[in-house]
């Protein structure tokens, strides 16, 4: 088998008459959330479809194009931002993990646009560390609070040491408040603009307005599929370990299958009042504490969602009622996806569906038909090129996205685009008990490696290889890396993540210590998946061991 040595770096159209290309260069107005992934939109939801959770994005929706094939190549908040601001993947703009910065010279996007014209100003969530590179911010300080939010602002003192506080404000009315006020004092009427409106919300945990305290309160939210179990056809040695002795350890939870971290213990502590009374997480069983934990989780998240949601409607009668909403390509997404319960998981990093997919929709009614969804895959990296390519602005040569303007004013893909992205979590083990892994995904299968190691190579849990068959098992639930019927592609897909990873240039050299338990566990043969089994076994003597050092 190849072992690959790393050396260098349906559409779905309505039958209309498209739009003609636009003639001038729109304002710019790119929205993103924290943690609102698509399952939680009402254009792309499941489950939660019912709750009409999203109707101001849902007719954002009806007006522009959907894309259901987005994806983030790391699915954690600083990362997913600095490739947006530098169009490049993380390995090569250096923000590897939370710890990450991008300095001001290498802030591509807002640089690029001034220099195309363009006002620029962030308003938000920030998370890059430097001083943002644009004309106008005030962003909030790393994750920022979800009440009363102090934001970085400019002043007469270096960064960060000009702030200024919101008293008794949640921070989606605040982050809304003064992308208002921006527009109302600081617009250059002369200029066309572009204006970053990025909400804390929803992340985790999801203190809501106190206003939307009895939004769903007294109602039974629908549970997905996999909350309280997957079947054993899903996962590997990698995220069950041998004979599902790391299930308890892989993965934080909703309700006390992770006995580190989970929200049947997290939330309850936060939020009691979400709970029943008696609520004991010591006395009632895993699925007990699953099930109560999981609407309080749900109620709280979509409550901050609905907020969100409404922020957005001042927004945009706002742009409606200064005659800016129809000259303005709108964008919205989220900086990744996040899990709602699906197999018993929180958070994001992973390489499945429901944290890697993106919510995307681009509304621009002088080129973009209404009502028009898109399979194209395309990356977060594709963002600011997409953006710099309406802007009528040069876009570097450092950067490696590609601009998908085509496809989203025609719905077809350009000649030679992307069929596969390129995905990859670095933070081993950290905060959330996520294993370090790569993956390639096509529009018909993902392949997922999970060599297990941090960036020293150390802390080990076991490799693992799935692939799923997006086609048969959209869920994921069935991994198929042994079945003989998909040898031919897993194989092919093998070569691909090999081709792809030089393309983007993850060479290894980053790291070398990782790289090379990547490269030692690429094949697969009988010895390392024995040896993946002896890994399996010492992590988990290792984790039951800190965790009896932490009972009192």
């Amino acid at each position: 088998m190849f072992r690959p040595i790393i050396r260098c770096a349906v559409l779905v159209f309505a039958c209309m008459q498209l739009p003609a290309l636009a003639a001038e260069r729109p304002n710019i107005l790119f929205i993103m959330s924290d943690d609102h992934t698509s399952q939680a939109v009402g254009a792309y939801a499941t489950v939660l479809k019912p709750l009409d959770p999203t109707p101001t994005l849902d007719e954002l929706a009806r007006e522009g194009m959907v894309f259901d094939n987005a994806f983030c190549t790391n699915a954690i908040c600083t990362p997913s931002r600095a490739c947006i601001i530098t169009g490049q993947y993380d390995h090569i703009n250096g923000v590897f993990d939370l710890g990450g910065r991008i300095t001001p010279e290498n802030q591509m996007l807002p640089i690029q646009m001034r220099q195309a014209g363009y006002q620029t100003a962030i308003i938000g969530k920030w998370h890059l560390k430097e001083e943002p590179n644009f004309d106008y911010y005030k962003v909030l300080p790393g994750q920022g609070s979800y009440m009363d939010p102090v934001f970085r602002v400019q002043g007469p003192r270096p960064w960060p040491q000009n702030t200024v506080k919101h008293e008794g404000q949640h921070s989606s009315d605040a982050i809304t408040d003064s992308t208002l006020e921006w527009f109302r004092t600081q617009r250059d009427p002369d200029k066309p603009f572009f204006v970053c409106h990025h909400f804390k919300a929803p992340h985790d945990f999801f203190e809501n307005a106190p206003r939307y305290q009895s939004y769903l309160r007294d109602v039974e939210i629908p549970e997905p599929a996999t909350l309280y179990d997957v079947p054993s056809s899903w996962g590997s040695l990698a995220t069950r370990g041998y004979n599902n002795e790391l299930r308890p350890h892989i993965g934080t939870s909703i309700g006390k299958r992770n006995p580190r971290r989970s929200y049947a213990v997290d939330l309850f502590r936060l939020y009691p009042e979400e709970f029943p009374a008696d609520y004991d997480v010591q006395r009632l069983s895993e699925d007990e504490t699953t099930k109560l934990a999981y609407q309080a989780y749900l109620k709280k998240y979509l409550r901050c969602v609905k907020g969100v949601d409404d922020n957005l409607r001042r927004l945009f009668d706002y742009l409606k009622a200064e005659g800016l909403y129809d000259n303005t390509l709108i964008i919205y997404t989220g900086d990744q996806g996040f899990w709602l319960g699906e197999k018993d998981f929180q958070d994001k990093r992973w390489a499945y569906d429901p944290s890697e997919r993106m919510p995307l929709i681009v509304r621009y009614p002088p080129a973009i038909a209404a009502g028009t969804r898109s399979d194209a895959i395309v990356e977060n990296v594709d963002f600011p090129a997409l953006m710099l390519d309406y802007a009528g602005a040069a876009i570097p040569p450092s950067v490696q996205g590609r601009s998908f303007r085509q496809i989203c004013e025609t719905g077809r893909e350009p000649e030679g685009w992307k069929q596969e992205t390129y995905y990859r979590y670095w933070m081993h083990m950290a905060h959330h008990d996520n294993p370090g892994e790569m993956a390639i995904r096509t529009k018909t299968h993902k392949l997922i490696y999970f060599y297990g190691c941090d960036y020293q190579g150390q802390n080990q849990t076991p490799p693992g290889w799935e692939l799923y068959d997006l086609v048969k098992d959209p869920d994921e639930l069935v991994n198929v890396y042994d079945h003989p019927d998909y040898i031919e592609i897993r194989d092919q897909l093998k070569q691909r993540l090999a081709d792809l990873r030089l393309r983007v240039g993850d060479d290894g050299s980053h790291y070398p210590q990782c790289e090379a338990v990547v490269q030692e566990f690429w094949d697969y043969d009988e010895a390392d998946r024995a040896k993946a089994i002896e890994i399996s076994h010492a992590f988990k003597a290792r984790r039951e061991a800190e965790l009896a050092k932490r009972k009192p």
